[in-house]
């Protein structure tokens, strides 16, 4: 029998527990279920992680679970915008999001915006959302301008975080083609009680491996954005169900075994799977320009859990920039997989042209 590589081990395992190789989720929900929280910034890229972790599903499927208040989008672990559960709303949220308001104000008083007109653009927002119902940032906008608070620049975004981080927005169905924000309370109904912070880092560390094993503390902290001390914490409460392994710990009293790779498959910008370790090592190897200097995670093709290239699709047809030789049949399921991403996103197709590594174009 082959001895596999630990390095190898580990991605596999990786790739098991992010949905990337094994049985598919059968829904969005599911998918969300699983791995807790998805990066969603980038609003084609949570559509896209949905479509590596299913069979069949479409865009509009992601859709239809938002606007029926299955899942949401708002600002969450390390202050950047995820798409949750609506269940798992109210925790997440108490355990992240007032780690990032203080950074959301002081950027806001860099722009220009004071005190008393983050204030007043809050309230803003929540009186036209409470009485005027689902809005996009658009129209949000124009409200707020209306006022002779300044949403120039990056103020808006900031505005819309400052309303979110507190607990009173989020974003919630899709109208006209746009994200448009809810109040919540509106939108999800009153929040439950809340338990005591141990009880919601013991649900942390429990859901995130459900998705993310094997992982540790320093890798939960990163990917929630708590301190390395709470997660610490969390993890030694759930000692007793956990097998701590070389490359760190999975939930269960059995050493899981290791899976097979999955097949060559395209991800979208800011996939979960670059983003749930301290470091993304394993999967990038060499090819470090897949996340920019800016903090951009490109689209990108994998092989056997490896990043080999990055992908974009115009409207004249998808190309897939190689970072390395692949085999012709790798190529083939590649292309295969772009077909497959303009048929989620509902695009016609066109032709896939492959440019490799030396600047070459094939078809």
């Amino acid at each position: 029998m082959t001895k596999v590589d630990p390095i190898e081990q580990l991605r596999r395992r990786r790739l098991r527990s992010q949905l990337l190789s094994g049985p598919p989720a059968d829904s969005a929900d599911a998918v969300v279920d699983h791995l807790l929280a998805v990066q969603a910034q980038d609003e084609r890229g949570f559509r896209l992680a949905i479509r590596s972790r299913t069979r069949g599903l479409a865009a509009g499927d992601v859709d239809v679970a938002l606007n029926q208040g299955r899942l949401l989008v708002t600002w969450l672990n390390r202050g950047t915008l995820h798409l949750v559960r609506s269940e798992d709303y109210w925790w997440l949220h108490r355990l992240t999001a007032h780690r990032v308001l203080p950074g959301v104000r002081r950027r806001l008083r860099q722009l220009g915006v004071n005190v008393d007109d983050e204030e007043r653009a809050v309230q803003i927002i929540i009186g036209a959302l409470e009485s005027e119902g689902p809005l996009n940032r658009y129209q949000l906008r124009d409200r707020i301008d209306a006022e002779g608070v300044t949403t120039e620049g990056q103020a808006l975004v900031h505005l819309l975080a400052a309303a979110s981080l507190p607990g009173h927005v989020v974003r919630g169905p899709m109208t006209e083609g746009h994200h448009a924000f809810v109040a919540v309370e509106q939108w999800l109904g009153p929040g439950p009680p809340a338990p005591d912070y141990a009880e919601d880092l013991d649900r942390l560390v429990r859901r995130y491996l459900v998705g993310h094993a094997l992982a540790g503390p320093e890798d939960l902290a990163m990917w929630a954005g708590i301190t390395v001390a709470d997660a610490r914490l969390a993890f030694a409460g759930a000692a007793a169900d956990l097998l701590e392994m070389d490359a760190g710990s999975v939930l269960g009293p059995r050493r899981p075994g290791s899976p097979a790779p999955g097949p060559p498959q395209l991800l979208g910008p800011f996939d979960p799977v670059l983003h749930g370790w301290v470091s993304r090592e394993p999967f990038v190897g060499q090819h470090r320009s897949v996340v920019t200097t800016n903090g951009i995670f490109r689209a990108a093709c994998l092989v056997e859990g490896r990043v080999v290239g990055t992908w974009t699709q115009p409207s004249k047809g998808p190309i897939i920039r190689l970072l390395e030789d692949v085999d012709v049949s790798v190529r083939d399921v590649l292309a295969a997989e772009a077909r497959d991403v303009s048929r989620f996103l509902g695009r016609g197709e066109g032709p896939v042209t492959f440019v490799d590594h030396a600047g070459d174009l094939s078809k």
